[in-house]
């Protein structure tokens, strides 16, 4: 560095030392009132302390998760590409690669709502209500399969939940158990007789595939009955149809439809009006699907429309975390669009 590099850094390093002290004198700027520390005081602990009053349930958190959090993480927080997955990974903790979820690993829920209430949405952090971060934390939790949808989170019960992995966290007392250890003179030379590798670090898969059947089994087609005849279809009303497509909006992250559909995390929905449960050809259905399709479940109008306003209450051990459309209007338009695909 030149002298006259030098210098100028002492200089200014100097000048921003005294600069409280300047502003003092010269009578620039003021203590922050309570109030205003206050406004940016957000945070929450893990007790609770600093949990604004409100409430909201997964019904309402799943269509605000939609619109403001589906983009990255999923309409069913199974995330996209390289962004955090937030459910799921259950008893996953002591695999070779375990999913660390919200679900699975979180040991506070605290956290989840101090994180999104002052981070998320992703470019406009800080613009949920009170009420939508609650809402959308219930809908989280509802996707882990840790709370019925209509399960109402607020203020009041929020500290009496229990994350599954509360207790999977110890205290890091390594200050106290091993710095002595390590506190003598290092060893710089022949400090073991042998050097060699033992495990090689995991590689990581970063990359999302492109192959979405892969992995998938071999079809349980062969266990379902077949379908029942059923009479020539009615004329289908497209109107109802158009609206039902806008409606399929919520199922396209997991469900596709058409000539090229392929099983995604939810099998291929072509044909299913009508048609026996569990026989979508490459697709492994849940074994509550499987038992079902084995009772003679058909997938007709009355059965697609339970199934399609509480998935979970419908047929317990369903993979499918949907929570539901409850509008009659929604259930009968998607139905009705997913007549046009035979």
């Amino acid at each position: 560095m030149s002298k006259y590099l030098k210098s100028l850094t002492i200089a200014l390093t100097a000048s921003c030392l005294a600069a409280p002290v300047m502003a003092e004198k010269l009578g620039l700027g003021r203590a922050a009132l309570p109030a205003e520390i206050a406004a940016w005081d957000w945070d929450i602990n893990a007790k609770g302390d600093g949990l604004p009053v409100g409430s909201g349930d997964a019904l309402d958190g799943e269509e605000i998760f939609a619109e403001k959090c589906a983009a990255c993480h999923g309409d069913f927080a199974e995330g996209i590409d390289n962004w955090p997955k937030l459910a799921g990974g259950a008893d996953t903790l002591d695999h070779e690669d375990p999913l660390k979820t919200v679900g699975s690993y979180w040991p506070h829920l605290t956290t989840a709502y101090d994180y999104i209430r002052r981070s998320m949405p992703y470019g406009n952090a800080g613009t949920l209500s009170d009420d939508e971060v609650y809402a959308i934390v219930a809908y989280i939790l509802y996707s882990n399969d840790l709370i019925e949808d209509d399960y109402v989170l607020s203020d009041e019960n929020f500290m009496d939940f229990e994350m599954p992995n509360a207790d999977g966290f110890i205290v890091d007392d390594r200050a106290e158990a091993e710095y002595a250890i390590w506190s003598g003179e290092p060893c710089m030379t022949d400090c073991k007789d042998s050097v060699e590798i033992t495990m090689r670090a995991l590689v990581l898969d970063v990359t999302p595939e492109l192959d979405t059947n892969a992995g998938a089994t071999e079809a349980s087609a062969s266990a379902a009955p077949e379908a029942a005849p059923e009479p020539e279809a009615p004329a289908i009303d497209m109107e109802l149809a158009a609206a039902g497509e806008k409606v399929f909006k919520k199922c396209k992250s997991c469900h596709q439809v058409g000539e090229k559909a392929k099983n995604r995390s939810g099998p291929v929905l072509n044909s299913v009006v009508g048609a026996a449960a569990g026989s979508v050809e490459g697709f492994k259905y849940s074994n509550a699907l499987r038992d079902a399709a084995q009772d003679g479940l058909i997938w007709s109008e009355a059965e697609l429309t339970a199934f399609l306003a509480k998935p979970k209450a419908y047929l317990k051990g369903t993979k499918m975390s949907f929570a539901g459309l409850r509008k009659a209007a929604d259930q009968a338009a998607v139905i009705e669009y997913l007549k046009t695909f035979e």
